[in-house]
């Protein structure tokens, strides 16, 4: 079948590879805290990235969507951390707040990935970029916004379901 080649291409195309989503959130953390810092519009910072950032395989569509729409759903990502803050979001450290943004983002728009990934994701960004401690600071907020997010599957994994 002459088509088969490429239909392979297709479906390797289409499927999930982890390392490479890992990369797409690291590229999406250092493109938000420069967003975030210089306030340098996504577009300008996506064509940056793309053609001077970028040494390592990643997701590029993963990537694209998370520039674009945390920026877009940015008041409804901040009001649900807020109630979980005892400070004001000016006084949260700036790769921290990328790093929860990406997060929240991910558990209130991609029921497809699951919570523990996306906490898990959070939390070796907030490691490797964040302060000493400050991925303490990540999982307190990231997991009480779960369980007010994502409480269904949370109770189908504690019943084993």
């Amino acid at each position: 079948m002459p088509n088969e080649p490429k239909q392979n291409q297709l479906q390797k195309s289409n499927a999930i590879h982890p390392v490479e989503r890992r990369q797409a959130r690291r590229y999406a953390l250092q493109a938000m805290y420069q967003w975030q810092i210089a306030g340098t519009s996504m577009d300008v910072i996506e064509a940056e990235f793309l053609k001077y950032h970028i040494t390592k395989p990643f997701d590029v569509d993963y990537f694209k969507i998370l520039i674009h729409e945390i920026p877009n759903c940015k008041q409804e990502i901040d009001s649900e951390m807020r109630s979980f803050l005892s400070r004001p979001l000016s006084e949260i450290d700036p790769i921290e707040l990328s790093v929860i943004r990406i997060a929240i983002y991910e558990l209130i728009k991609r029921p497809d990935v699951p919570y523990r990934v996306i906490i898990n994701e959070a939390l070796e960004l907030a490691k490797t970029f964040g302060s000493i401690e400050g991925y303490k600071f990540v999982n307190g907020i990231l997991d009480r916004v779960a369980k007010k997010t994502r409480a269904t599957e949370i109770e189908m994994g504690k019943s084993g379901k």
